[in-house]
């Protein structure tokens, strides 16, 4: 039964055996390595199946449980580090009688443990103090184990066969335990401990301990996933490890500006933001940073997932888009190749590493599912231009760019009718090739599911500004004849998308175009894509803006993704119901576009209250649909990824939209166009915005009727120009 619910449901279906929501975990990444553990500091995924240590898509650790005198000890407090470095946990024993002499009172031995990532090896320091007033004896132990699960196993997904565990070594303080996957690779986890256990098997390390009257020990234990082929990594001591590591967490990765507002709390939103995005960029392709999506299922590199990711942070750190160009044009599609849809021109969908993908079993280890990803991939390097002026960077990209317009002219647009579809070629490949890539979150009025090859709405957006991008480039390398058929055809199209896709009975724009060219007539957030695009006049601008925020769409805390009463609403759902801070910042920056700043204010109003009801104050990649009940937070989803990119970025972009920003550096002028900030916020500064060789600091404030621009500081012939 849960083969075949994951077969209908798309690459994307996470299996739901335990929440996320509900678990409270703690979550650290450093490249290609994340954990999940619990408050505690356990992993037990036998419990919550989410929980362990992962490397490049495999699970090293599926079970790590300290234990006092074979109990669990007592939590005392929890806590992760702002910077998402450090987890650090106050534990402490509870009430046991040993034997008719010796008894442990609770609360008399404090247990401290800390934990971090880096290079691929997790480290832990135990501190251990006895507060009673006599001599204690007694022992702790560490169970673990490895299952060397790929991500996708740990998703749901059913495997025929799998590889072969080897002979664990166990013995002189470490405990090694290897793997021989299907694809030939040797895995190893590799546990190494400072202090010599008493005792040590393949599943455990016991420690027999005798502490005086406030006498205190330390030790550590470093687990190491090790990877045959791959470049040795010298273990470092945790002391070493950790300040290397502390200093990569203090450094900002690129031209960050510093964000304060008068509102602590939105502080605390904005704070936590960058730090998921610190945390999420990786290294890849010799030292290109990338956001990786998501954890814990989508810890990799995706195309449309990078592409709004840099688009929400492009005004405040450019460098991350430079990456995520430079990166998606160097995996661009050479060629068709069926089994990862690819095609000449087409940008990457997602990359995985892992057994599964290695073995074929899946078609991820590049795969180019995506009919968004390219459009925006035009859309991100001109407004990357507008931002930086990198006129030479944006030339290196120009064939790139060309090769995605002819992708976007011939195997997207596959019967020729001017409007860019999708159908997968590979057996195993997303049914829905945009950012709702569920199973079923394309279908008709009566429910039924659309048929591929799919036209959606949102596409044509991103096809329409794509083109204007590109005449935008052209025009400043100097092509002005390409620059002048890139808009003819962005006009036409536009006129042509206004004619097919408009339904004043919705009203609104329809979902999609199915195979046969029926529209598929339900009320979706992807219209609110349309306004960000560009693509709508202004009077249906206004009447999607309408749509979108009445109750059927506005649920209190954001736009949902399926107004309520269409055929397959579901608040729970993934793609028909839920609500997205992502798909909430692109439908506020449509808005705010066509001077709705009121409307966008509300979905950055609804999104900052929504943080407040969430662990660490952060964003999740969604939540549930339901209506916003009086004193009572949202309801979490279930699997969401916490942290996510696009959504940790969402507030950003959300921000920008209400202030109307706009940065032309090739002109050096950082304008505002009819500035708006919701009550809540009485005052917005922003310090060290970038523009060419200058750079800015301003704040804006709230009045009674509009928002004031007030310069601070400025390096350099900056011009500031306001729109009210």
């Amino acid at each position: 039964m849960a083969e075949d619910i994951i077969n209908v449901s798309g690459e994307h279906y996470v299996l739901a055996t335990t929440a996320l929501a509900a678990e409270q975990n703690r979550i650290v990444k450093h490249e290609d390595t994340f954990a999940v553990f619990d408050t505690h500091g356990d992993v037990r995924s036998r419990i919550f199946s989410t929980q362990g240590l992962f490397h490049n898509g495999t699970r090293y650790l599926s079970e790590y449980q300290l234990s006092f005198e074979g109990r669990r000890p007592l939590l005392l407090s929890s806590d992760i580090s702002r910077d998402n470095h450090l987890i650090t946990i106050d534990l402490t024993n509870p009430d046991l009688i040993l034997d008719a002499k010796q008894q442990i009172r609770r609360g008399s031995i404090h247990i401290f443990r800390s934990k971090f990532l880096w290079k691929g090896r997790c480290y832990e320091k135990y501190r251990i103090r006895n507060y009673d007033l006599v001599p204690l004896s007694f022992t702790i132990a560490i169970n673990l184990a490895s299952d060397f699960a790929d991500i996708f196993e740990v998703r749901g997904m059913m495997r025929t066969s799998r590889g072969e565990h080897g002979e664990i070594l166990a013995g002189e303080g470490l405990i090694d335990i290897p793997y021989m996957g299907l694809d030939k690779i040797l895995r190893r986890t590799h546990i190494e401990f400072s202090r010599m256990p008493d005792s040590v098997g393949p599943d455990r390390a016991e420690f027999s301990i005798r502490l005086g009257r406030h006498e205190e020990i330390e030790f550590e234990a470093v687990v190491s996933c090790l990877e045959e082929g791959g470049a040795a990594q010298k273990q470092d001591s945790y002391v070493r490890a950790y300040q290397e590591s502390a200093r990569l967490f203090r450094t900002a990765r690129g031209r960050e500006s510093v964000i304060r507002t008068s509102n602590e709390e939105f502080n605390t939103l904005v704070e936590r933001a960058v730090s998921d995005l610190r945390m999420l960029l990786s290294e890849v392709d010799g030292g290109i940073l990338y956001p990786d999506a998501g954890i814990p299922w989508f810890s990799t590199p995706f195309g449309r997932d990078g592409l709004i990711t840099a688009w929400e942070t492009l005004w405040f750190n450019p460098d991350i888009s430079r990456g995520v160009l430079e990166y998606l044009a160097s995996n661009q599609a050479r060629e068709v190749v069926e089994e990862q849809d690819a095609e000449p021109g087409k940008i990457l969908h997602e990359v995985r590493m892992g057994e599964m993908t290695n073995t074929g079993e899946l078609p991820f280890s590049k795969y180019y599912g995506s009919a968004d990803a390219t459009p925006f991939f035009i859309m991100l390097a001109g407004d990357y231009l507008l931002r930086t002026g990198d006129t030479d960077f944006i030339e290196m990209l120009w064939p790139r760019i060309r090769q995605a317009l002819v992708w976007i002219d011939t195997y997207g647009d596959i019967d020729g009718d001017g409007f860019v579809e999708y159908a997968r070629m590979s057996a195993h490949g997303l049914q829905n090739q945009v950012w709702k890539d569920s199973f079923d979150s394309m279908f008709h009025e009566d429910g039924s599911l659309a048929e591929a090859p799919i036209a959606a709405c949102e596409v044509q957006g991103y096809v329409f500004a794509a083109r204007r991008q590109a005449a935008f480039i052209g025009k400043r390398l100097g092509l002005d004849k390409i620059a002048g058929d890139l808009l003819a055809q962005a006009e036409d199209l536009r006129k042509r998308f206004e004619l097919t896709f408009w339904d004043d009975g919705l009203p609104g724009y329809v979902l999609a175009l199915d195979r046969e060219k029926r529209p598929c007539r339900v009320r979706a957030s992807n219209m609110g894509h349309c306004l960000f695009a560009g693509i709508s006049s202004p009077d249906r601008a206004r009447i999607v803006t309408e749509a979108l925020m009445d109750d059927t769409f506005f649920s209190g805390w954001g736009v949902r993704t399926l107004a309520r009463g269409q055929p397959r609403y579901n608040p729970m759902a993934y793609h028909n119901g839920s609500i997205w801070p992502h798909d909430n910042a692109i439908i506020a920056d449509g808005m705010a576009r066509y001077g709705w700043k009121k409307e966008a204010g509300r979905i950055l109003e609804a999104m900052f209250h929504m943080s407040q009801f969430t662990e660490l104050g952060r964003l999740p990649e969604l939540f549930c649909g339901f209506e916003r009940r009086p004193d009572q937070g949202p309801t979490l989803y279930p699997v969401a990824c916490s942290p996510q990119a696009w959504a940790a970025a969402s507030v950003f972009s959300l921000l920008r939209s209400c202030l109307g920003l706009t940065i032309r550096a090739t002109t050096r002028e950082v304008h505002f166009s009819r500035p708006y900030l919701p009550e809540f916020l009485d005052a917005v500064h922003i310090q060290n915005l970038t523009v060419g060789d200058g750079t800015i600091d301003f704040s804006a404030i709230r009045h009674h009727n509009d928002v004031s621009i007030q310069v601070t500081e400025r390096k350099g012939a900056l011009s500031v120009s306001i729109n009210k």
